[in-house]
C-alpha cells in the first residue's frame, strides 16, 4: 500500500501536500480576491467547520480552500509531518 503525504486542514478535513502550492494569511488583500473570485466560480472550498478563516491554500486544480487553522500552524504540520489537531488549533470564531 502507497503511503501519500496528507495535511489535516482542521476538523478532520485533509489535503494531498502535493497538491498544495501556496498558503496565505486570510485577511490579506490577495487571498480577499482570490476567495471572492473562487466563490464566484464555485472552486471555493470550506473547510472552517464554521469558524473565522484564518489560511487560505491555493490548491493546483484552481480550487481555494478555507481553514479555520493558523498558517503558521499548518507550515509547522508540513514541516514536521505532525498533523495531530493541538490545544487551541481549532479555536472557537473570535
Amino acid at each position: 500500500m502507497s503511503s501519500f503525504p496528507i495535511l489535516n486542514v482542521g476538523f478532520s478535513n485533509v489535503v494531498f501536500v502535493s497538491k498544495i502550492l501556496t498558503i496565505l494569511q486570510a485577511d490579506s488583500a490577495g487571498a480577499k480576491r482570490l476567495r471572492s473570485e473562487a466563490k464566484s466560480e464555485n472552486r471555493l472550498i470550506d473547510a472552517t467547520g464554521g469558524r473565522k478563516t484564518r489560511s487560505v491554500l491555493v490548491l493546483d486544480s484552481g480550487h481555494i480552500l478555507l481553514s479555520a487553522i493558523r498558517p503558521e500552524s499548518l507550515s509547522k504540520r508540513l514541516e514536521s509531518g505532525d498533523n495531530h489537531i493541538g490545544e487551541g488549533e481549532e479555536e472557537s470564531e473570535d
